[in-house]
């Protein structure tokens, strides 16, 4: 029988590169989106059209009502969820002192509240099956923190804590909870990033190049399978190197 991941965010960039890569490894891919319906779609189209088991479904992650939906679809559809892919995220460049109090709760209440909801509606039926895996994606710079990206820094680096205390509540349950922290990778994301910044970018990295969100989706489909079942906890960067 298949296995089935949830992943949030999924329509593009790393997100989309995740269902594909789990598709084509067999998985019942639940497709998660909120804004982009047309993208989502044409995704599972793409992915069923090569005879991958892939559905989209709408929620805001960063509200709990629809994270617990999102749970409950996967599991009505597919009779249950065996790993959970937090990838769902935003950003924003912005100097300290201009970052308002909705940026701020903008922020957090999707990259790191939208994590919390979907970890505690997913554990609720991994905790029964003493099995589970789940994913979150942070970032580099919930690691060393960035200028100009307070809020998104914490964001990030709250994804981090919440992974390595999570981990150890549900490591008896034989649920394992890891992180990926991605470097710059070319996603939409970064298309407002100029040449010049793209170049500098690069330079800073030691293997000398941007990341590809395929190289990301791998790292997570690992963390996911068995060869890593003695590993839980862990914030593994995929960054070409940024931030040793």
């Amino acid at each position: 029988m298949n296995k089935t991941v949830v992943v949030t965010g999924a329509s593009r960039g790393i997100g989309k590169a995740i269902s594909s890569l789990f598709a084509e490894n067999r998985y019942n891919v639940v497709v998660n989106y909120n804004k982009s319906y047309e993208s989502a779609s044409a995704l599972v189209s793409e992915l069923k059209a090569k005879g991958y088991s892939a559905v989209a479904f709408k929620a805001d992650i960063s509200n709990s009502a629809e994270s617990s939906a999102l749970v409950d679809f996967a599991v009505s559809a597919f009779g249950k969820i065996d790993a959970l892919v937090n990838n769902a995220g935003i950003s924003e460049q912005k100097l300290f002192t201009d970052v308002t109090d909705s940026d701020w709760n903008n922020m957090l209440s999707v990259n790191l509240t939208g994590c919390f909801n979907c970890c505690r509606a997913a554990s609720r039926y991994m905790i029964l099956k003493k099995y589970g895996s789940i994913i979150n994606i942070s970032s580099m710079w919930g690691i060393s923190g960035a200028s100009c990206e307070v809020h998104y820094s914490a964001s990030k680096a709250g994804v981090i804590g919440l992974t390595k205390a999570l981990a150890k509540e549900l490591g008896p349950s034989n649920i394992r909870v890891n992180c990926v922290a991605p470097g710059v990778i070319a996603t939409e994301m970064n298309s407002h990033l100029s040449f010049e910044d793209i170049s500098a970018l690069k330079n800073e990295t030691p293997l000398c190049r941007i990341g590809d969100p395929r190289e990301v989706a791998e790292a997570v489909l690992f963390l996911a399978s068995e060869k890593a079942s003695f590993i839980t906890g862990q914030t593994l960067c995929v960054d070409g190197g940024f931030i040793i």
